[in-house]
């Protein structure tokens, strides 16, 4: 893989006119003339955006569940924000999609692996269709990239349905490949820039809950997702001091970069700081998906204080320290702080 070309602004992609037809004919400066102009990715920073008041949030019988199986929500014009049905999976893992000039970032496809399970990829191209019809593209002509934050099925599951899809790239299912497909040769330090076409994606490695996990921020609405490394519910901890290690590069970051949101894969947790029980298809109350750089800041300062394993509250997430084996909090062996 060429790396420069990966990650580096590809003209020659940018400039390719929609469908082809009717261009054939014109001189260069005509063409130049009908192709679209590249959305601005870069002025009046952030990019302002909204999360939906609630999120299809599953069902108390799922058997009578009406909603769709994925919920698509536009913070932006140019992000999409997906988010798994509880009724059809408990994980209920978030995936955004950025739009570039260039290339849609697909990250955590969600956990569903056939398509007449549940369409994923079909979701994911009407998203991309609804994008280019808007903004004058071919949607063949944009480069989807499958990616994930970690190696666990609930985030690169649907993958599968991406396999065959044209213009296509797929992360694969090992660290090396997870590694190399960002073109990284020193994990977990290393940042490194994605460039979708004017809209640059930064990422670095982020191991803690798992050894292969990556961190994203993009810097068009300056959301920073943090996976299942930090998020709003049981951030499950298998190795501490490589998650402590992770926390402080996320706090290094925020102290450099301006961060709007900060934002991890799933909700566990009620509005008043409630665990919903592992396994629960329906959070008729759930918290907010976003969370604030105060609390990030918040949990790290909480997590210098934790010395021996067991579950923590922060006062936003539950830091389970070498727990995993045991996954609702109630009947936890460990103590609870």
């Amino acid at each position: 893989m060429d790396r420069r070309s990966f990650l580096g602004y590809n003209a020659a992609a940018a400039a390719i006119p929609l469908s082809g037809a009717g261009l054939a004919g014109l001189s260069d400066a005509a063409a130049a003339a009908t192709r679209p102009a590249p959305v601005d990715f870069k002025s009046n920073l952030p990019a302002s955006g909204q999360f939906p008041d609630k999120w299809i949030c599953g069902s108390s019988s799922c058997m009578d569940n009406t909603d769709p199986p994925v919920q698509v929500h536009w913070y932006n014009a140019h992000t999409a924000i997906l988010r798994q049905n509880k009724a059809y999976s408990y994980e209920a893992p978030f995936a955004p999609l950025y739009f570039g000039n260039d290339r849609v970032l697909l990250l955590d496809e969600g956990f569903v692996q056939l398509r007449n399970d549940w369409d994923q990829r079909g979701v994911v191209d009407q998203c991309i269709e609804d994008w280019c019809r808007r903004n004058g593209r071919d949607p063949a002509s944009m480069e989807l990239l499958v990616a994930f934050t970690h190696l666990h099925a609930d985030h690169y599951a649907a993958a599968n349905q991406f396999a065959d899809r044209p213009n296509t790239r797929c992360m694969g299912l090992t660290h090396e490949e997870m590694v190399g497909f960002w073109g990284m040769t020193e994990f977990p330090e290393e940042r490194v820039t994605l460039d979708l076409g004017g809209r640059d994606i930064l990422i670095w490695g982020s191991p803690g809950h798992v050894v292969s996990e990556f961190a994203y921020y993009d810097s068009y609405t300056q959301i920073l997702f943090t996976g299942d490394m930090f998020y709003r519910g049981r951030c499950y901890i298998s190795f501490w001091q490589p998650w402590f290690d992770s926390m402080k590069r996320l706090i290094d970051f925020c102290d450099t970069h301006p961060v709007t949101h900060v934002m991890g894969c799933h909700v566990e947790i009620s509005k008043d700081g409630q665990d919903y029980a592992y396994g629960m298809t329906y959070q008729p109350d759930e918290a907010p998906v976003q969370m604030t750089v105060q609390q990030l800041r918040e949990a790290y300062a909480y997590a210098q204080t934790v010395t021996e394993p067991g579950i923590y509250f922060t006062g936003t997430v539950f830091l389970c320290n070498q727990t995993r084996g045991t996954t609702t909090i109630d009947q936890n062996p460990y103590r609870y702080s």
